[in-house]
C-alpha cells in the first residue's frame, strides 16, 4: 500500500517544473481529462462541481445588481461579425468557421462564437426604441470556441466555459458606471471568495479588447511569479451603436445612440486557484470554493460503531458545511493523500480511541495543522476553523504577491528583476506604444494594467528616459 500511496503524492515539485507540476495536479486531483480533439478538454465532475460554484456565487451577485440571463445563438454569420470593423480584426485570427450544413455548402460562412457582442447588438437594435427601454442589463453563461495555437487546461483552450455580461445604457456616464461596478464585483469576488487578492486597473490601448474605448481588468499573481488576467470589463462608448444602428428616442424625442458595455469571467478562475494557492502536495482549495469543505476519515472502519458514528457525524455536520464521509475499503494513508491532492480544506479522523475520548482529530490542509476537538464541539468548531483557513488563504497569497512585486527605474534593473526573481514590475511609462513594444521584445513582459491607484516611482519612462506619465504594472504572463 506505500507504493499505491506513493502513486498518489507523485506530482512534479513546483519549483523545479511549474508547468509540469500544474499538469500534474489537474490530472491527479481530478479536474481534467484530454478530448481526442486537440485543445480541448473535458471538465471532470470535481472540476466541474468548483465551476458551479464559482457560477452560483457570481450569478448571485449579479442578480444584486439588476442583470438578468439571456442566452444567445451561437452560431454568427460572417456578415454580422464583419459590421465593427476593429472587433472582426481583433477575433479574425481565433475564429473557427462553419462552412457546410450537412453536405450543403452554405452561401454565407457562419463564426462560432468567440464572443457575442455582435449578436447582442443586433438584438439591441431590434428592442431598444425608447429612453424607458434603458438600460437594458443582461448577462449570458455559455461557451466560447478561439482557435489557439498553444493550449493548457482551465488556462487557455480552445472551447472554454464563461459569462458574458452586455449592458445598453442611455448615456456615456451611466456606461462608464457599469464597467467600474462590475471590475469591482469581479475583484471583491476573487477576494472574499477565491481569496486571490488582484489589482485593478486600465488596459493600456494596445491590450484593449478589440472596439472598447476602455478595457479595465484585475490582475493576479501565480506562485511562479506569472500574471494571470482574471477578469475584465469593457466600456464600448457608442461604437458598437454606430455600427449597428441601436437608437433611442429620448425625453427630448431626439434619437440618440446608446452606450454599451460588456464584461467576463472564464474557467481560467480555476487554473489561478491551482497556481495561487496549490503545493507540492497538489490542490488547496479555500473552504468558500470546495465542493467539499470537509471529508470525513473513518479509522479502523471495520471496528464496532466507527461507521455508525461516523455516518452521524456526517449527517449532524451537513447543516453547516458541504461535508463527505469515504467509507471505502482503502486505506486510511491512501484517503489522506487522495484528498490532499483535491485540496479538501478540512479532514476529520475518528476512530475507536477517539469514540472513547469523545473526539474526533481535525487536520487543516492549508498548515497540515491538527486539532483535537471533542465530538460536542464540531457543530460550532468548523465553521470556524474554514473560516480560519479561508482568511489564511488569503493573507498568504496577499503577502506572496506583495513580495513578488518589485520596482524599476531603467531597463536593465527591470529585465534582472523578472529574469531573477518573476513578479509584478512596477515602473513608469511615458504612454508610446513604442516603448510598450520595445519592452516586451526585450523583456517577454507585458503591460499588465495602468492601476488606479499610482505611485509616482521616478518621473522618466523605464524605456525611453521621456517624462513619464504613468505607473504601469508588468510581468510575463499566462
Amino acid at each position: 500500500m506505500a507504493k499505491d500511496k506513493k502513486l498518489v503524492e507523485s506530482i512534479t515539485d513546483m519549483e523545479q517544473d511549474f508547468p509540469q507540476w500544474y499538469t500534474d495536479v489537474v490530472k491527479k486531483a481530478d479536474l481534467t481529462d484530454y478530448s481526442t480533439l486537440k485543445g480541448c478538454m473535458i471538465i471532470r465532475p470535481y472540476g466541474y462541481a468548483i465551476w458551479e460554484l464559482i457560477q452560483k456565487e457570481l450569478d448571485r451577485r449579479f442578480k444584486e445588481t439588476g442583470h438578468e440571463n439571456v442566452y444567445m445563438p451561437m452560431f454568427i454569420p460572417e456578415s454580422l461579425l464583419q459590421k465593427e470593423k476593429d472587433h472582426v480584426e481583433g477575433f479574425a485570427p481565433e475564429v473557427a468557421w462553419v462552412t457546410h450544413g450537412g453536405e450543403t455548402k452554405l452561401q454565407e460562412r457562419i463564426c462560432v462564437r468567440p464572443t457575442s457582442e455582435t449578436l447582442f447588438c443586433d438584438h439591441y437594435a431590434n428592442i431598444i426604441q425608447s429612453y424607458r427601454d434603458l438600460p437594458k442589463l443582461y448577462n449570458q453563461w455559455c461557451s466560447v470556441v478561439r482557435w489557439e495555437k498553444t493550449t493548457r487546461p482551465f488556462l487557455r483552450t480552445t472551447e472554454f466555459l464563461w459569462q458574458e455580461g452586455h449592458t445598453a445604457h442611455a448615456t456615456a456616464e451611466e456606461a462608464e458606471e457599469e464597467t467600474v461596478r462590475m471590475l469591482n464585483v469581479y475583484a471583491d469576488f476573487c477576494h472574499e471568495y477565491l481569496a486571490i487578492p488582484v489589482v485593478k486597473g486600465e488596459k493600456t490601448a494596445k491590450e484593449r479588447f478589440a472596439g472598447a474605448k476602455a478595457t479595465y481588468t484585475i490582475e493576479s499573481l501565480m506562485h511562479d511569479g506569472k500574471a494571470l488576467q482574471s477578469g475584465t470589463s469593457h466600456n464600448f462608448g457608442d461604437g458598437f451603436a454606430h455600427a449597428f444602428g441601436i437608437q433611442y428616442t429620448d425625453k427630448d424625442n431626439q434619437l440618440q445612440y446608446v452606450h454599451q458595455t460588456s464584461w467576463g469571467m472564464t474557467t481560467r478562475l480555476i487554473g489561478a486557484l491551482i497556481m495561487v494557492h496549490g503545493d507540492n502536495s497538489g490542490l488547496v482549495l479555500p473552504p468558500m470554493v470546495a465542493p467539499t469543505q470537509v471529508i470525513i476519515i473513518p479509522i479502523a472502519q471495520h471496528k464496532e460503531g466507527v461507521l455508525e458514528k461516523a455516518e452521524a457525524l456526517r449527517a449532524a455536520l451537513s447543516k453547516t458545511c458541504r461535508i463527505k464521509l469515504d467509507d471505502t475499503d482503502k486505506s486510511a494513508g491512501w484517503k489522506f493523500s487522495e484528498y490532499e491532492m483535491k485540496g479538501v480544506p478540512l479532514r476529520l479522523e475518528v476512530g475507536p480511541k477517539d469514540l472513547e475520548k469523545n473526539q474526533a482529530v481535525i487536520a487543516r490542509r492549508d498548515t497540515g495543522e491538527k486539532i483535537i476537538v471533542s465530538l460536542d464541539e464540531l457543530e460550532e468548531k468548523i465553521p470556524a476553523l474554514l473560516q480560519e483557513v479561508q482568511d489564511n488563504l488569503l493573507r498568504k497569497a496577499t503577502e506572496r504577491r506583495d513580495s513578488k512585486t518589485y520596482t524599476a527605474t531603467n531597463l536593465e534593473d527591470f529585465e534582472r528583476t523578472l529574469n531573477e526573481t518573476p513578479g509584478f514590475v512596477k515602473a513608469m511609462w511615458c504612454g508610446d506604444q513604442a516603448c510598450e513594444d520595445a519592452i516586451k521584445e526585450k523583456t517577454a513582459a507585458t503591460s499588465r494594467c495602468i492601476p488606479f491607484e499610482q505611485e509616482e516611482i521616478s518621473d522618466t519612462c523605464v524605456c525611453c528616459g521621456k517624462k513619464a506619465t504613468h505607473m504601469v504594472y508588468w510581468g510575463r504572463a499566462y
